[in-house]
């Protein structure tokens, strides 16, 4: 295709600030010292406000450019986009053709968002998935979002996890038990996990990216569960990144369909 980019591509795309750090902080850090071109496109908080520019910091930490912010405001927080509407509000043919747009300009060869249910259930990351799911695939159709550039279809699409053994083994070193029967955990089951990224080598800058929102820090939220495991189990989480991965482009032309 005319104009594709020389060095490999990772586009990650996530809810909120901080995202970034918590479920690929590593896997952006790695990729950019190895190399690749890496960007975020974050979907709520807009330009000017507090957590952009923690986001802003953070990126600068993990080597992933520039701020890519749809700018719509978090389901929790209207003050996040003063006077825009919710990212779950917001009609979604809007929001895939706005991230179809980033997708063709940045032209990935990896797109990386969250499981199905968000990774842990907050409606924004349930959303992004499901915006992102829609975007990967609109936007290798020139018949669609033609005003958002030249198509462009990613390789392939991985999706932020945990493996269920993880969860459970931490659980109660956190909650003090273990979940009560029928409890809706995050994650898969392990045989679900396609792909384990060590990135025990730029755990340090995750950790400082993390550091990087300091607004959240203060107020516990994203740091709270991982200052809570004991060293052990933080440094695994810390130093591990889980994927599913769904391909998006084939290997060549098949004559049947398969399971």
């Amino acid at each position: 295709m005319n104009g594709e980019p020389a060095d490999p591509g990772l586009l990650c795309v996530h809810a909120h600030p901080d995202d970034e750090a918590i479920w690929t902080g590593g896997t952006l850090a790695r990729y950019a010292d190895e190399g690749a071109r890496t960007a975020v496109v974050t979907c709520t908080w807009a330009e000017g406000t507090r957590r952009a520019g923690e986001l802003r910091r953070s990126l600068e930490i993990l080597g992933a450019g520039e701020p890519r912010l749809l700018g719509y405001a978090d389901a929790r927080d209207a003050a996040s986009a003063p006077g825009r509407p919710r990212f779950l509000d917001v009609p979604l043919d809007e929001a895939v053709g706005r991230l179809v747009g980033h997708i063709r300009q940045f032209r990935p060869d990896i797109v990386i968002t969250y499981d199905g249910y968000g990774a842990y259930g907050h409606p924004d990351h349930v959303h992004a998935h499901r915006v992102t799911m829609a975007a990967v695939e609109a936007s290798g159709y020139d018949q669609l979002y033609r005003d958002a550039g030249a198509p462009w279809r990613p390789r392939a699409l991985y999706l932020a996890t945990l493996p269920r053994s993880v969860v459970l083994s931490h659980w109660q070193e956190v909650f003090g038990s273990p979940p009560e029967p029928g409890h809706t955990l995050p994650g898969v089951p392990d045989d679900e996990v396609t792909a384990r990224l060590d990135v025990a080598r730029w755990a340090e800058r995750k950790w400082a990216a993390l550091h990087a929102h300091e607004s959240e820090v203060a107020r516990g939220a994203s740091m709270t569960l991982l200052t809570a495991l004991p060293e052990r189990a933080r440094t695994e989480m810390l130093s591990n990144e889980w994927y599913r991965r769904v391909a998006v482009t084939a290997g060549g032309q098949e004559t049947s369909l398969s399971v």
